[in-house]
């Protein structure tokens, strides 16, 4: 309903002439009408008003009018005063001011509406057939404050009869959209007017976004909702505007629109409006695990242990469990246990003992365990453990073994004294070992000479004299730089790499080589007092706890906006070194392509690291997000960019193992820098981030790092420059993953088979060239960062050179072919192709489109995706690389049986 009417009303006025009549309507109705028709006489002002009108809290007013008017022309001897229209006029007032006694209606300051002129006239009334012409105007008139109004209609010279007249007012109903209430509103003041209903969450909903409400327009209809409810958690949308409550057995874990959920196996939920289903009596839900979750069990213990022992040493290896409790994290621990020869007494082993890979949290069935005491009984328990474990009240299923370790050689001696020493001798004594493991027969000796920076190769002698050879005087130096070195003259754990003479060139200094890891913070960071840091709002979750935008006001200085990393609570020594060491690393660069640090805060809660802020974030989800919106320049620039910080941080001699679009940070200038160094952790800890795949004993991002890195932890400069071919293909793809969907292991074996990602669409020749150049096999044949600085800076100064555009190989390499591409002449269908590929989500744009045969298929090009509806860069290169593979191997087919 838009319009409400204000009143029923007869005018009361009866003024100058104007009549009510017995009439009747278009459709022969008898109707009383007000009519006036004195056109013989001149200067006519003839007056017809209404009673008080209650506004009722109306801003703008309509007037409908119905009414016939006498065509003038048909009016004999009519004079030149007769007219065809007449006027509306209304004046506003809080209280009834009008009276039979008072001429009011003459003196009041009436506001003029408009002159309403008839859109059809009659030339007489006939009631054999033909009808008197009906008019119907409606006008309008606003904005009113006061309590009501009067309306009034003046003739000045027509022939016409008032048949009704209605006032309304418009309005937009209540309604329920998205889930919220919005009251019955009146429209405003002007036709134009929006005005604003707040809007109120239907029962059992919540707000998702503030302030919820919709706009009521001058027609009475509401425009489109902004922000809006949804149902609550254990509540479910039903019609569109009902939140109904999950029935037993069903369950809704946050708010949203989503509907209720069968309970997962192993749980239940007996009430109405269940935000979980809880576990079974014997099942449980990991830390971390989702409502939606299945609840599972702990494992059955280990099988069939074997044991090998070699002197004071064991290697223990056994079979999964029988049941993982249905689930695909079933680790082990190992309790080690000393015991007496008679076994009435044991004790766990003293914290010597040594397990590899590790005593807890094995993920592979085997442990071997050194440094046990020689001639000793021992006891191993194996515990089969889940991620449920912990919330079982039992103990760990587990097996145990006994074992006795043999003789075996003694443990190094402990410490070593200087009794006396000359120009050409030094006499040494230490103590027996602590674990001689039998009779000594003799003590070996290493020592080297001391040269300056660099070490000399170890030289050992066997002792059987206390006087040793002449250089052994300078050991004791040696090992005092080994355990601190002196970094007047080196900075840099693996020696000298400077020549004498290269004064001021500034080596990266490693934080891990400080005895005192806070030293080296000291050194490297400024500590900020926490007052002049004001953080805002979270931007992101690091590896150590949440980061933050927020503003830094110096002494001094102008207020800046920064990035706020921040160490969470409970944190473990190890932890807080960890994370200031970035600070250590970071603090010893500058660079304008290298991320800035500000500062860190040690000396209050929470620790943080303040870094500056780069408002466009990382690169990867940036260049994602503006997908094709910069030009090949722009492009190149951003390379320029991260390829002049990592030319600076390998004349640093500083490695970054991690480099990735990732980990460029881009500012509101498009200006790239490089940041995130804190990839050593990975090689030390354990990580679930899928991105680092683990290979002796460490984490390395295989799609990023070069072939002898993966193989043999081998990381320089030369690795790093692979790793930015990487990024240029981030960049020009427009943040991409490399090697799509293929995984880790099969990208490690495709590029050991010289496998090399094609040129992403419209990437340069010149630029691609440069990617291959970076992904040469011999790191010795690799460019260096300052070569790829000025061939970008050649390519910048020469854009035309950029015009040159790539295209993917006709036959795709071959080692990519073999793993990943079938025998395609093996399908009889375009299903069974496209889901060979993996890329079964396309069958029907394929079908619809009119390609429902293979050799049909084998026709298309890039412009028949798009056509077709693959828009997406890496799935078009699958496709077409696999296309292209399938039209090789059909043509050799066809070779092959023309030659036979």
């Amino acid at each position: 309903m838009k319009g409400r009417n204000l009143s029923e009303f007869r005018p009361w006025f009866h003024i100058d002439n104007w009549e009510e009549v017995s009439g009747y309507d278009e459709n022969l109705n008898t109707i009383r009408t007000y009519q006036v028709c004195n056109v013989f006489e001149s200067n006519q002002n003839n007056w017809l008003l209404t009673t008080f009108i209650a506004r009722r809290g109306a801003q703008r007013i309509y007037v409908e009018m119905r009414f016939t008017v006498r065509d003038c022309s048909s009016i004999p001897r009519v004079p030149g005063s007769c007219k065809e229209t007449f006027n509306l006029y209304y004046y506003e007032t809080d209280s009834v001011i009008a009276t039979k006694g008072t001429a009011f209606w003459m003196e009041a300051p009436y506001l003029k509406v408009d002159t309403i002129a008839a859109d059809e006239s009659f030339s007489q009334v006939d009631f054999g057939g033909r009808l008197m012409k009906v008019n119907t105007e409606v006008r309008s008139f606003g904005p009113l404050s006061k309590n009501g109004f009067y309306l009034a209609f003046q003739d000045y010279g027509a022939c016409m009869s008032l048949l009704s007249v209605r006032v309304f007012y418009k309005k937009c109903p209540s309604v329920v959209q998205n889930f919220a209430i919005f009251p019955e509103t009146m429209t405003g003041a002007e036709s134009t007017s929006l005005v604003i209903a707040r809007g109120m969450c239907i029962p059992n909903s919540e707000e998702v976004d503030v302030p919820i409400k919709l706009y009521c327009n001058g027609d009475g209809d509401w425009m489109v909702p902004i922000g809006s409810c949804t149902c609550k958690a254990g509540f479910e949308p039903d019609n569109g505007n009902v939140c109904r409550a999950c029935p037993p057995g069903t369950f809704k874990s946050s708010q949203g629109t989503g509907l209720c959920l069968q309970c997962p196996s192993n749980s239940r939920s007996t009430s109405e409006a269940a935000t979980i289903c809880v576990c079974r009596n014997g099942y449980y839900r990991a830390d971390g695990e989702q409502p939606d979750m299945p609840c599972t069990s702990v494992p059955s213990g280990p099988r069939n242990v074997i044991s090998i022992v070699n002197e004071t040493s064991v290697t223990l290896e056994w079979h999964s469990p029988r049941e993982t409790g249905g689930r695909d994290d079933v680790m082990y621990n190992i309790i080690c246990k000393k015991c007496q020869a008679d076994r009435r007494s044991c004790s766990h082993c003293d914290d010597n003992v040594e397990f590899q890979p590790r005593q807890l949290g094995l993920t592979e069935s085997r442990v071997f365990i050194s440094n046990l005491l020689a001639h000793t009984l021992y006891t191993f328990e194996i515990q089969a453990v889940n991620g449920v474990t912990n919330k079982s009240p039992y103990p760990a299923q587990h097996v145990s073994i006994d074992i006795t370790t043999n003789q075996a050689a003694p443990s190094i001696v402990p410490i070593m004294h200087q009794v006396s020493s000359t120009m050409k001798s030094i006499t040494l004594s230490w103590p027996q070992p602590e674990q001689p493991n039998g009779i000594i027969l003799d003590y070996e000796l290493r020592y080297y000479e001391k040269v300056r920076c660099a070490f000399a190769a170890w030289r050992k002698t066997t002792v059987f004299f206390w006087i040793l050879p002449q250089g052994l005087l300078n050991v004791l130096h040696m090992l005092k730089l080994t355990l601190r070195p002196d970094m007047s003259n080196c900075h840099t754990p693996m020696g000298c790499p400077t020549l004498p003479g290269s004064p001021g060139i500034k080596i990266y200094i490693d934080p891990f080589t400080y005895e005192d890891p806070n030293e080296a913070v000291r050194e490297f960071a400024k500590e900020i007092d926490v007052s002049t840091v004001k953080i805002e709002e979270v931007i992101g979750a690091g590896e150590f706890g949440e980061v933050y935008k927020g503003r830094l006001k110096l002494p001094g200085k102008r207020e800046i906006y920064v990035a706020i990393k921040t160490l969470k609570a409970g944190y473990s020594e190890k932890q807080r070194r960890d994370f200031l060491s970035e600070a250590s690393i970071m603090g010893q660069f500058d660079h304008p392509n290298i991320i800035r640090l500000e500062g860190v805060v040690t000396k209050s809660r929470p620790v943080m690291i303040v870094t500056e802020f780069m408002e466009n974030g990382a690169l990867d989800s940036f260049l994602r997000q503006n997908d094709g919106q910069f030009t090949g320049i722009q492009l190149v620039g951003m390379l320029r960019g991260i390829a002049a910080g990592m030319k600076y941080l390998s004349e640093m001699n500083y490695v970054h193992r991690d480099l990735a679009a990732r980990n460029i940070l881009v500012n509101s200038n498009l200006v790239c820098k490089v940041s995130d160094f804190g990839l050593s952790r990975y090689l030390q800890e354990d990580t679930s981030d899928p991105t680092y795949t683990s290979s002796l004993g460490g984490k390395i991002p295989v799609r990023w790092t070069s072939p002898e890195a993966i193989a043999y932890r081998k990381f320089t400069s030369a690795s790093d420059v692979w790793s930015y071919g990487i990024v240029m293909w981030e960049v020009m793809s427009f943040g991409e993953r490399p090697y799509w969907d293929m995984s880790n292991q099969d990208v490690i074996n495709a590029i050991e088979q010289d496998y090399r990602l094609p040129p992403p669409m419209d990437c340069p020749t010149a630029l691609h060239q440069l990617m291959l150049d970076c992904w040469q096999k011999d790191r010795n044949v690799r460019p260096r960062f300052t070569d790829i600085v000025n061939t970008l800076d050649k390519l910048i100064r020469n854009p035309t050179s950029l015009k040159a555009v790539a295209s993917i190989p006709t036959i795709p390499s071959q080692p990519l072919l073999d793993r990943s591409i079938p025998d395609f002449t093996t399908f009889s269908s375009v299903e069974e192709w496209l889901a060979a590929i993996k890329m079964s989500q396309y069958r029907d744009n394929f079908l619809n489109s009119g390609f429902t045969s293979l050799q049909l298929v084998t026709q298309m090009t890039s412009e028949d995706l798009l056509r077709i509806g693959v828009t997406l860069a890496g799935h078009q290169k699958k496709i077409l690389n696999s296309i292209q593979s399938m039209h090789l191997q059909m043509s050799q087919c066809q070779t092959g049986t023309a030659l036979a």
